[in-house]
């Protein structure tokens, strides 16, 4: 509650994946604080998936808006810039505005092009990096994962803990990472290009939001 008794409203912080000039995303960084394992700050992800995960997190941002969150974006245009232009610096982006929760927005690629669905992955336990924020990263991933397949009719293909992933190690607050389906399935890839599949995803995410921050853990 505020000074004034009044609740304030959850801050949800929304990074849409990718977009990182090419000369700083073949940089590296740490993959965790203290570590000397190094990983590129952008691999580039898949064809056009910076443009997708964009266009999600601004209807996604505008869904959260409607229902009384506040919301800040780690890029709201083509390029991200903040910082050292890595997953370090989006981490510490949603860091420094101490969010109730850091929604990392990212479609997938595989060689296999028949392979589809939606998954989302959450930290996988490491003392002194995501100790502090596994649990309720992982209640967050659980009605993220279970909204988006409700809002989008997807294939679920569930959790995935990631222990190599810079932004979840590097993040002081509860985290999440939604691929909203696969590029390289030619049917997933048309409707991940068109605003209406992007809305039902949006949809998706906003609704896990709300029931996460809803749990009583999430409150505490």
């Amino acid at each position: 509650m505020s000074a004034a008794g009044v609740a304030v409203a959850a801050l949800i912080c929304l990074d849409p994946g990718h977009g990182t000039p090419p000369a700083v995303g073949r940089q590296t960084e740490p993959i965790g604080p203290g570590s000397k394992v190094l990983k590129l700050k952008d691999g580039g992800g898949a064809a056009g998936e910076a443009g997708v995960a964009l266009a999600i997190a601004r209807k996604a941002r505008a869904l959260l808006l409607a229902r009384g969150f506040r919301v800040a974006m780690t890029r709201t245009g083509s390029t991200f810039r903040y910082g050292n232009g890595g997953n370090i610096a989006r981490a510490q982006f949603c860091n420094r505005r101490h969010p109730a929760l850091m929604v990392r927005i990212h479609a997938d690629g595989s060689r296999d092009t028949s392979v589809h669905g939606v998954s989302t992955l959450v930290p996988a336990w490491h003392r002194g990096w995501t100790d502090d924020i596994y649990a309720p990263s992982l209640r967050a991933g659980r009605a993220l994962q279970r909204a988006v397949v409700g809002a989008t009719g997807a294939a679920d293909r569930g959790l995935v803990q990631r222990a190599d992933l810079t932004g979840f190690n590097w993040s002081d607050v509860p985290a999440v990472l939604v691929e909203s389906g696969f590029l390289t399935h030619p049917a997933e890839r048309r409707l991940l290009n068109t605003g209406a599949y992007q809305q039902r995803v949006a949809r998706g995410l906003t609704a896990g939001v709300a029931a996460f921050i809803a749990l009583p853990s999430a409150r505490s």
